[in-house]
């Protein structure tokens, strides 16, 4: 659903993504996990089709997000770190507004469920500045689920939300990925995202050190961290210690 290969993106000379290839199958939950600064949002915004590629190709669907952008993106949900949200328009408006344009019919009755799932039917009719910032967040969740996208992206989407809103996003995600969507979301803190994720992704400075299950990432560096290592414990293992190219099968 999601298909990137050999995705490079540079900024000024500098390479932010370096040869990034992977696979996000239907079904899937992606945890696209790395320091501050290892490419995690370069790559979102790539295949959200925001940023171009200085090279390799994506994929939504199989629509190549440069030569058929209208159609990879109808198939395509984007949560950015920072909700980009309308000043002058209330919460129903947005969904309105998203509504219209993706051309979904009918979509009340979805729009009525997701902000009740939620926790907005009471903020309905408030203004996006009166909102709070784990409020606003969720009206961008709302907002990228209406039209029910075969493929979604999540930017480090916990932020702002309480432990409520952040079980309740689990949940809506995990549906989603058992309808069949392609799901993948970013995060520095792996901790937060293990229990959701059906896979990893780990980025070092633009590059992949590894893409596999929890099972096939403890298998692979148990050695190294300790048959007592938690994911956590690993994953530092992988970006702190000294920058080495990726390990032999690390690519999708």
């Amino acid at each position: 659903m999601i298909d990137v290969r050999e995705l490079i993106k540079r900024y000024e000379g500098r390479i932010a993504v370096d040869r990034l290839s992977f696979a996000v199958q239907p079904g899937e939950i992606l945890g696209l996990v790395g320091p501050n600064g290892a490419g995690k949002t370069t790559t979102l915004r790539a295949i959200a089709g925001i940023h171009p590629p200085s090279g390799g190709t994506v994929h939504i669907a199989g629509f190549d997000v440069e030569r058929q952008p209208i159609e990879a993106k109808r198939r395509l949900g984007l949560i950015p770190d920072e909700p980009q949200l309308f000043s002058t328009l209330t919460v129903w408006e947005h969904l309105d507004f998203t509504a219209r344009v993706y051309g979904v019919r009918e979509w009340k009755p979805a729009a009525e469920r997701l902000l009740a799932e939620l926790e907005l039917a009471e903020r309905r009719d408030s203004m996006a500045d009166e909102l709070s910032r784990g409020m606003r967040q969720k009206v961008a969740v709302a907002c990228a689920l209406l039209h029910q996208p075969q493929a979604l992206l999540l930017d480090e989407p916990l932020t702002g939300l309480d432990p409520r809103g952040i079980r309740t996003l689990y949940d809506l995600l995990r549906r989603r990925a058992a309808d069949g969507a392609a799901v993948m979301l970013s995060s520095h803190l792996l901790g937060q995202i293990e229990g959701l994720c059906t896979s990893f992704l780990v980025v070092r400075q633009g590059r992949l050190l590894f893409h596999g299950t929890r099972d096939e990432l403890r298998a692979r560096y148990a050695e190294q961290v300790g048959p007592d290592a938690t994911l956590e414990d690993i994953f530092f293992h992988l970006t702190e210690g000294p920058a080495a190219p990726p390990a032999a099968g690390a690519a999708a």
